[in-house]
């Protein structure tokens, strides 16, 4: 078989999060084809994560699927247990799984529909990178990637995503103080932004005429005048796994297509 590995992450250990579909999927998939030995975690879609685990093979890589709910901090010290097991170590950190539901304003709020969407987007960031840690601090060496969002920077006039919003800004604080605390360890902690990405999450909750309605509000406050792909946040995510960004750590990188709609400039 034709190895295609290009090799920027030759020899490197990955675990990506939320990986059997949408973002997580295109970062599985360009970690491999790098050369990243990548456990690809999933909550629910078995037969998808080992579709990706499939397609990494096929080009030579390495993969394993991993079923683990980010937001059970047992069952996070047990993937990094067993990746460590099959793999060796821990490299790198993709924290991707994500949730969004419910919504609207203030006095709408609901803690059934919150609760969820803090316990795997705020505690899941926090599980997976306590529990990788010390392997990273004893090879001095490691690369977090959180996958954030422009709405945790104040993004989006539209109304209803308050509350998820509000679980992406702590993911971006946590990137802040996570470098501060890991980087005499050598371990780079740094957040991707993405704005609207075209996956089943970004895509699939809204009847056709709202989504049409919503698509078009993203694309006009796009500089790009379009939405993104997948692929487009997982190049990102590659150049700050490698050592091309290895002086780089504590940022916040917004791939967004140049969004206009930000509610206050303050920070």
């Amino acid at each position: 078989m034709t190895r295609e590995i290009r090799g920027r992450l030759e020899g490197r250990v990955a675990i990506v999060t939320g990986a059997s579909r949408g973002i997580g999927r295109a970062i599985a998939q360009v970690f491999g084809r790098e050369g990243a030995k990548v456990v690809v975690n999933y909550r629910r879609e078995r037969r998808k994560a080992e579709e990706v685990v499939e397609e990494i093979r096929g080009f030579g890589g390495e993969a394993l699927p991993f079923q683990a709910d980010v937001g059970d901090p047992g069952a996070v010290e047990e993937m990094v247990e067993e990746s460590v097991e099959a793999f060796g170590g821990v490299d790198i950190l993709v924290n991707n799984a994500g949730v969004s539901m419910g919504g609207g304003p203030l006095l709408e709020f609901n803690e059934e529909e919150y609760d969820p969407m803090w316990r795997v987007n705020v505690k899941g960031v926090l599980h997976c990178t306590r529990a990788v840690a010390p392997h990273m601090m004893e090879r001095r060496y490691g690369k977090v990637v959180n996958i954030a969002s422009i709405a945790g920077l104040g993004t989006a006039l539209l109304p209803g995503n308050m509350l998820y919003a509000s679980t992406k800004a702590a993911v971006i604080i946590l990137t802040k103080r996570l470098a501060l605390e890991l980087g005499q360890y050598g371990i780079n902690v740094n957040a991707v932004a993405p704005g609207l990405i075209r996956t089943e999450m970004g895509m699939g909750y809204q009847r056709a005429a709202e989504q049409a309605q919503r698509l078009r509000y993203f694309e006009e406050k796009s500089i790009l005048r379009r939405i993104g792909e997948p692929e487009e946040v997982a190049n990102v995510a590659l150049f700050l796994a490698s050592d091309e960004a290895s002086f780089i750590t504590g940022q916040v990188i917004t791939v967004d297509g140049g969004r206009i709609d930000f509610i206050t400039h303050s920070l």
